[in-house]
């Protein structure tokens, strides 16, 4: 259940404030205009996270989202911004928006193409040099809130 996971990821969080550090809400405006900037929606336990915590870090562990409504002058963690700048690059799906870098030359991305019809995606590895045909994606997690839930927690080392 993703919901589930996100929630109780964000109730960790909220245990351990000296070693979470999050931008902040944003408003439905605002990850609307990162949608359509996007050209895409997102999954439903992705808005909810961004609506809650915008994007941040879990005792080093770095969630991308949203900063601001500058999506083209950004930088990490902005997943707006970080995604564009990987389309240009060639490459990147459409569907997909990066959500961590594991600081290997790995990324993690978020399948949104079930998104359109409310659904879940997946998040993938994306590992370097993605865009050569052929390369292997694989699967981290059935969903947003299954990866948050399971980063977060080993992160804090809370079983």
């Amino acid at each position: 259940m993703p919901m589930e996971s996100l929630s109780l990821a964000l109730d960790l969080i909220s245990k351990h404030p000296d070693e979470c550090d999050f931008e902040g809400p944003k408003t439905e405006e605002l990850v609307s205009q990162a949608e359509h900037a996007l050209g895409l929606k997102f999954p439903p336990t992705y808005r909810a996270f961004l609506k809650k915590l915008g994007c941040g870090d879990v005792a080093g562990e770095e969630f991308y989202g949203i900063v601001d409504e500058n999506f083209e002058e950004s930088g990490i963690p902005d997943a707006v911004w970080f995604t564009l700048e990987e389309r240009k690059r060639g490459g990147l799906a459409a569907s997909l928006v990066i959500i961590a870098a594991l600081g290997d030359g790995e990324l993690l991305a978020l399948d949104t193409a079930p998104a359109a019809q409310g659904g879940e995606g997946s998040v993938i590895l994306l590992p370097e040099g993605y865009s050569r045909p052929g390369a292997a994606l694989e699967v981290i997690a059935e969903d947003f809130g299954e990866f948050f839930f399971r980063t977060v927690r080993d992160a804090l080392g809370d079983e």
